[in-house]
């Protein structure tokens, strides 16, 4: 069993915080205070061929699996560009999975080198306000009309939205009420955004705000038959082979996360003075921090099985799924433990921890929560029944 980090890994690592040294915690904050999409920074990571490394070289792309686009997000977010920077460039980084996988020749000549330089952006659209994490109950239709499918309905918490130009659509096509299994009769369809027949609106949240989460409403967007990915009907499939490789990653941006966490807060528990001494040497503080450097590590190892194991073509849901719940838990203690340390000035946006607080705290939430993961180790790895 190896454990030393190999020299190409090492290398994607150094390049990434030489590139996000350009984009400091200003820029973040900045960012994030005005709701402005980081598009300096995107441009640098798609100059320097970052957006592109999961894509396959034969499509313009880096040709790396999970675990090289893992680092190259455990890194962004651990430069304090957290879940703004993240988020960013992971949907480009790999939410074209499933066309990777599925998509006809012609489809992924036509659309994978764009995406890997940068030039398109694409968004995910399967979630619903009435849907929520049951799936099968999606009520967006794709009906055929010839050679298009005619879409109707809404989806909710769909990121980019609102500078993507096409969205990957998960849309029912056979109701749900004629269908023998729950998860047949979805389609994935890439679909124009731009257009007069989508209605976008930016969500106002608390945190990630460089980065907009939308809802969409479809009225009739025609989508032509050549832009669906696979058979028809068989979309849910589609979407399952890229729920563990997005674990992996938001366990790696989660890594990231409670790492720069943590350096703010050593930081300021060694510099900061009171009754004639740092705070860093009393225990209360100490060792909390110690603790959460202690969970991120072990995290950490847990992330790398994950997507060694995904990357060498084995079986890894219930690493991949340990990986996100550990991650999020650590990274939600160390930015915990960050506020602590700077007690009231926590709460002030030139320290930054708060943003780290407040996006670590959606990742246990997203894109699955916690309580989700716990169910599926329950059920498929200890074999109990089924609570839902």
């Amino acid at each position: 069993m190896e454990f030393e980090e190999p020299d190409h890994l090492r290398a994607i690592r150094e390049a990434i915080r030489e590139l996000c040294r350009g984009f400091g915690d200003e820029y973040w904050r900045r960012h994030d205070r005005e709701h402005e999409f980081p598009w300096g920074f995107y441009d640098a990571m798609a100059e320097a061929g970052w957006v592109g490394v999961a894509i396959p070289e034969e499509y313009g792309g880096g040709g790396g699996g999970i675990t090289e686009a893992s680092i190259v997000l455990e890194e962004v977010a651990a430069s304090g560009a957290a879940m703004n920077g993240a988020s960013a460039v992971h949907i480009s980084i790999f939410g074209m999975n499933p066309v990777v996988k599925h998509g006809t020749e012609e489809m992924k000549r036509r659309y994978l080198p764009a995406v890997a330089d940068g030039s398109l952006h694409v968004a995910f659209g399967v979630t619903e306000p009435d849907a929520g994490l049951d799936t099968p109950s999606i009520a967006t239709r794709a009906v055929r009309d010839g050679d298009h499918y005619v879409v109707h309905g809404q989806k909710v918490w769909t990121t980019k939205a609102h500078i993507a130009q096409k969205v990957l659509l998960l849309c029912r096509t056979t109701p749900l009420a004629e269908v023998s299994r729950r998860t047949d009769g979805m389609t994935l369809l890439l679909g124009d955004l731009q257009v007069p027949a989508v209605d976008i609106r930016l969500i106002d949240k608390i945190g990630r705000n460089a980065v907009g989460s939308c809802e969409t409403r479809y009225d009739g967007l025609r989508v032509d038959v050549e832009d669906r990915v696979g058979d028809e009907g068989a979309g849910f499939r589609y979407i399952l082979d890229g729920l563990n490789p997005e674990r992996i990653l938001i366990a790696g941006e989660a890594i990231g996360i409670g790492r720069a966490a943590l350096r703010k807060a050593t930081q300021y528990a060694r510099e900061r003075r009171v009754f004639g001494r740092s705070i860093g040497k009393n225990q209360g503080i100490a060792f909390p921090l110690a603790e959460a450097h202690m969970r991120l590590r072990a995290a950490e190892l847990a992330v790398r099985e994950a997507s060694w194991r995904y990357d060498n073509g084995m079986p890894c849901a219930e690493q991949a799924n340990t990986a996100k719940y550990l991650a999020s838990e650590a990274a939600f203690f160390a930015a915990d433990r960050a506020m602590q340390t700077l007690g009231g000035y926590a709460y002030a946006d030139e320290y930054d921890v708060g943003r780290y607080w407040v996006e670590s705290r959606l990742m246990k939430s997203a894109p699955v929560p916690q309580e989700m993961v716990l169910n599926f180790i329950a059920e498929h790895v200890l074999g109990l029944e089924r609570s839902y």
